[in-house]
């Protein structure tokens, strides 16, 4: 009884451990394995001793394998195998070649700086070739870079984890027996990947077919059973060839995001909730367990090791896998520079550790105190540095142009042609037909679709494009539409037309979705003014000096409703424009100007109007409205 409620008090203690470690991560905006790291050794047995996983005996190896299994189907489900395809040469030699790269390279560095006997050095190599989707995808939540290099990052951590857990227990099996066929272990390493994609891709397939057909469960009940099902496929494969479980729910992600089930996007929820509960107990637990004295023990030789892994072995294995690629040498360097080890890396050594011991021979305990070193410098130095290096070597995604435009009216029309003019990508999506034959007829590409039609905004390129804004006629459809696109695609800038003061909503909504253009925009009358040609096409750079003055004057009149501001050019990016965007000097702002309004016309003359006085001031500077940018409807 005394044993039951302390498994009790170590579940809830790792629980509430884990989940901290998320919050505090958030709020400083770093991965949350930086502080997964730190509670868990925090409440482990050489700090504060409240967590005690041994206590769980072998049922330690059983949550590891299931959490895992979870984890990595999340990461097959999440893969984009549109943008896959771009890098798949690089990602297969990443997982061919850049294996036994990182594995030759790792065994020698722990053997002459770590000291190791050759065969535990290789058997540190094969615990460290992987990376992860548990520390890749957090990381690359934080850090924005262009998609290709996401693309690349995220294939890498999902299809060479399986592959490196195999590998590892092959070398396991030599180092135990101490014979070593190399042809044998190619063979072994073939067949449990084989059997596994098997298993995983008709499992799958079952799945899916059977999901697009039944219509009596619920939504709850269905990612319940797409649940029971992964872990069965994972025993599935486990049974029938050892090892090959993680392979099996790799393929069987990959398979389900293919075939295109209904409500995916609520499935891919659910698994990330369940895979961020899975990373915070697993990470806990396995930190807990480590031994800080025998990390101090290793000595320099393996800071050198790890930090030979980081510098020198990871960009040889990245350079010649990327070689004939597309990539460019900034993009080349960030992946030479990222490659953090994560669960599986931490999960399996602690179970070596444990089967070197019941087989006689000693340095478990030394492995895995290296490869948890290897695991909490590749994190904390590669993961807070990402971001800086990302923006260092220019390749964020928030460099990327163009967008997507839902609504096919005059003003969106307009803004399409001022992108199209800068030689940026632009797209329309609008359900109206003759408002499509418009567009069209303006040079514009457009889709005669609904915008929740996530193949239409594939096709429409918005996994690359910089924004999507939202601006039918209706608002409330506006915000879910943004809402929507910011959850699947997570472009770098989303905007809507909505009729509500941009300070009213929350925070959390503030930050993701935009008001487009100004709080007080209508749209109706914008619309209107430019059918019947009512309207110029102007702009002005806001200047160091006179910046305050330049500043309220075009706030003034945006407010008078005669002017709109559409667009920003900061820095050679063009940007459209929102209504909370804080103005800088230097900035080039584009907006139309309603005309003509007498009001408005005094006010630009610099006569005093309803209390407002604007003298003159080179602020507003109209310009010629170029016939193939502005067109009378």
């Amino acid at each position: 009884m005394e044993t039951s409620f302390e498994i009790t008090i170590l579940i809830i203690l790792t629980v509430l451990s884990g989940i901290a470690a998320q919050v505090v991560a958030a709020y400083f905006k770093v991965p949350a394995i930086v502080f997964l790291l730190l509670f868990g050794i925090l409440v482990g047995k050489d700090v504060l001793g409240l967590v005690h996983p041994n206590l769980l005996g072998e049922g330690l190896e059983v949550i590891v394998s299931l959490f895992v299994a979870l984890i990595l189907f999340e990461g097959g489900l999440n893969l984009e195998l549109r943008e896959l395809g771009r890098v798949s040469g690089s990602i297969r030699n990443l997982v061919t070649i850049g294996t036994l790269i990182a594995l030759i390279g790792g065994g020698m560095a722990a053997h002459w700086f770590g000291e190791f006997p050759w065969g535990l050095a290789f058997l540190y190599a094969s615990l460290v070739v992987v990376t992860g989707p548990t520390v890749i995808g957090p990381l690359l939540k934080q850090v924005s870079v262009d998609r290709q290099v996401a693309t690349l990052l995220e294939g890498e951590g999902v299809l060479i984890d399986p592959v490196g857990a195999i590998l590892a227990v092959l070398v396991l099996n030599v180092v135990l027996s101490g014979a070593a066929d190399p042809l044998a272990l190619f063979r072994d390493l073939i067949l449990r990947l084989g059997a596994g994609a098997i298993v995983g891709g008709l499992g799958s397939w079952v799945l899916g077919w059977s999901l697009k057909r039944i219509n009596f469960m619920s939504e709850e009940l269905t990612n319940l059973v797409v649940l029971a099902w992964v872990w069965g496929l994972f025993g599935l494969a486990q049974e029938i060839r050892s090892e090959s479980g993680l392979m099996a729910v790799v393929v069987a992600g990959m398979v389900l995001a293919a075939a295109e089930v209904p409500e995916l996007r609520l499935l891919k929820r659910f698994k990330g909730q369940l895979t961020m509960l899975a990373v915070s107990v697993l990470f806990i637990l396995l930190a807990a367990d480590l031994s800080l004295e025998s990390i101090v023990a290793l000595g320099w030789g393996s800071l050198f090791t790890v930090l030979t892994l980081m510098l020198v072995v990871r960009p040889i294995n990245v350079w010649v896998c990327t070689w004939n690629s597309t990539l460019n040498w900034r993009q080349k360097l960030f992946v030479s520079w990222v490659g953090p080890k994560g669960i599986v890396s931490a999960s399996v050594s602690s179970l070596f550790a444990i089967l070197l011991t019941q087989g006689g021979m000693n340095g478990g305990d030394s492995i895995k105190a290296l490869v948890f070193l290897t695991i909490i410098m590749t994190v904390v130095i590669e993961g807070l540095s990402a971001k800086w290096v990302a923006e260092f070597l220019g390749i964020t995604s928030s460099e990327a142009t163009g967008a997507v435009i839902v609504g096919s009216n005059p003003l969106s029309r307009q803004i399409g042609r001022l992108f199209k003019e800068r030689g940026e990508s632009v797209v329309l999506i609008d359900t109206d037909e003759k408002a499509c034959e418009k567009a069209s007829k303006e040079g514009l590409q457009v889709y005669k679709s609904s915008a929740l039609d996530t193949k239409v905004l594939e096709e429409a390129g918005l996994e690359s494009i910089g924004t999507f804004l939202a601006m039918t006629k209706n608002g409330e459809v506006n915000l879910v539409l943004a809402q929507r696109a910011s959850e699947e695609f997570k472009p770098p800038r989303v905007l809507a037309v909505f009729p509500r003061d941009p300070n009213a909503k929350n925070q959390k909504t503030k930050e993701t979705v935009k008001q487009a253009f100004s709080s007080g925009l209508s749209l109706k009358n914008w619309n209107k003014y430019l059918e019947d040609g009512q309207v110029k096409l102007g702009e002005t750079v806001l200047k160091k000096v006179g910046f305050e003055f330049q500043k309220t004057h075009l706030r003034g009149l945006i407010e008078a409703g005669g002017l709109v501001p559409l667009l920003i050019e900061r820095q050679g990016s063009l940007q459209v424009l929102s209504a909370t965007e804080e103005w800088q000097p230097g900035d080039r702002i584009i907006y139309l100007l309603h005309y003509p309004k007498p009001k408005l016309l005094k006010r630009l003359s610099g006569a005093p109007q309803s209390g407002l006085t604007l003298e003159k001031h080179p602020t507003v500077e109209e310009v010629p409205i170029p016939s193939s940018v502005l067109q009378k409807e």
